[in-house]
């Protein structure tokens, strides 16, 4: 079993150990906050980005963001459209192919690919990557549901990485916002079944006017996402059985879609296997947040009357609002957890992308690790 300790060095404890390159493919609202975080990241070495579209856009769009801010970097599109630098003296190619088999990653030496578009979502649709392209290690950002791709939500499923998952997911922002608290309820109280409401903030998905959607069947994301609370789907509490398999066929959910840009709450309610209280249930989801796989950036504990804004920019995949959890009738529990789920998320995978870069490509120890 691969373990996990949950301090973070971001920084080589192996004398070997080189900066893997990678190249991210999809520059949207994930593909770009990836991007922030893995600059950062002294293992990881960003040289290129596919995007359909302008590299002007993609350069402004990386520095200058509405919710999370204006990135301390600066970030400039070479007049040739091919490029852009990073304070000057990092230069990222670019490029704008709809086909991921087009890009030269072999050529660019991209070892690593993160891909971010959330149209390549199937094995068939991903396998290219690696009997054409010549990449090494792909991690994608939406779940994969079928055999030959690990879905991991880091603090949950980790332990079953190996050197041969080389596909893999970082799940969906409310599956890791999810999993942690599934993860305290299942192994201290047991689940007997459970339904979850996601209050979600809106996406790329939903339009901005009432105007038909090209992106979704559904109807109601047809509707402006500016005026309306839209009742929508998640595969959030079925794709928990991706990482707790015994549960299958015991959860389910569905999502609101709310007129805000930023900081979700997962409303979880479940049936537990014997008499507990609120303070019991609280007193387990305070420890896991402390001690464990899940402390140290993965679950939060909050015991203030905060909101959503408050959570903007908030890295943890999931925070309990302490407050707002309840028992009723000693068995049926309720529980609200926070998520950005924008920054959590691409938090989430760019540690995903560390680790599974050192444990596939160097051979050597993460800097991200949750035990």
């Amino acid at each position: 079993m691969f373990g996990f300790n949950n301090k973070s060095t971001n920084s080589s404890t192996t004398t070997n150990k080189r900066p893997v390159k990678c190249a991210v493919n999809g520059f949207g609202r994930i593909g770009r906050l990836v991007f922030r975080y893995a600059w950062e990241d002294a293992d990881l070495e960003i040289v290129h980005v596919n995007d359909l579209c302008s590299c002007e856009s993609a350069a402004y769009l990386v520095q200058y963001d509405s919710v999370h801010g204006t990135w301390h970097r600066k970030v400039e599109a070479a007049d040739d459209g091919h490029s852009f630098t990073v304070d000057g003296d990092k230069t990222v190619t670019f490029s704008q192919e709809s086909d991921l088999t087009k890009v030269d990653w072999a050529g660019m030496g991209v070892e690593l690919v993160m891909e971010c578009t959330g149209k390549f979502i199937t094995v068939a649709q991903l396998q290219p990557y690696f009997d054409v392209c010549g990449v090494k290690q792909v991690v994608v950002s939406a779940p994969v549901k079928e055999d030959g791709a690990l879905n991991v939500v880091l603090g949950c499923n980790h332990d079953r990485l190996s050197n041969d998952t080389t596909l893999v997911t970082n799940a969906s922002c409310t599956t890791n916002c999810l999993a942690p608290i599934v993860k305290v309820i299942q192994e201290n109280f047991g689940i007997v079944h459970g339904c979850i409401t996601t209050v979600h903030d809106v996406t790329g998905t939903q339009t901005l006017v009432d105007m038909p959607n090209t992106k979704k069947s559904d109807l109601r994301r047809a509707r402006s996402g500016m005026v309306n609370l839209c009742p929508t789907s998640t595969g959030s509490a079925t794709a928990i059985v991706e990482i707790y398999p015994e549960l299958k066929g015991k959860l389910n959910g569905l999502a609101v879609r709310v007129p805000l840009l930023n900081a979700s709450l997962t409303d979880c309610v479940f049936e537990v296997k014997r008499p507990v209280t609120r303070e019991e249930v609280n007193a387990a989801l305070e420890k896991a947040s402390r001690e464990g796989p899940l402390s140290g950036g993965i679950l939060g504990f909050e015991t203030k009357p905060l909101v959503s804004t408050d959570y903007t920019n908030d890295t943890r995949s999931a925070i309990v609002d302490a407050l707002s959890t309840q028992v009723i009738d000693g068995t049926m529990v309720k529980i609200y957890a926070w998520y950005d789920n924008e920054a959590g998320y691409s938090k989430r995978m760019a540690e995903l992308c560390n680790i599974v870069a050192a444990m596939n490509i160097t051979e050597t120890e993460p800097a991200f690790q949750y035990k």
